[in-house]
């Protein structure tokens, strides 16, 4: 297990986000990504038993969209540190689980499945 500070974790994050191809990071408009330490309970109810959330997408997929969509707010990717940071041992491990859970999410985002992403590497 590694740990960061709240400040240098959000860094990261930012870090990551900064790492993404442009023509990537536009199509992320009314996206917010958020850190928690854990999941809520809520969320950990529904999961199988031992399974460690790292990420959760929450809104409207780009497939779900129709004309009607807007004045929504937005979609929240929310990046759960202290699981993260349970199967970090360094900080390059910290940048590369959130880069992995991150895009995981977005895949998400884009209406990709957990099937989808597992199948191209997600």
């Amino acid at each position: 297990m590694f740990e960061t500070s709240y400040e240098e974790f959000e860094q990261i994050v930012a870090d990551v986000i900064e790492s993404l191809p442009e023509a990537f990071r536009e199509k992320l408009d009314n996206v917010e990504v958020v850190v928690e330490d854990y999941p809520p309970r809520e969320i950990l109810r529904r999961l199988p038993r031992g399974r460690l959330l790292l990420g959760l997408y929450q809104g409207v997929p780009h497939k779900r969209r129709t004309t009607r969509y807007g004045l929504v707010l937005p979609d929240k990717i929310t990046l759960f540190k202290k699981n993260i940071e349970s199967i970090s041992h360094s900080s390059a491990d910290i940048f590369k689980n959130i880069r992995r859970t991150l895009l995981h999410e977005i895949g998400h985002h884009f209406s990709l499945s957990d099937k989808d992403l597992r199948d191209i590497g997600w």
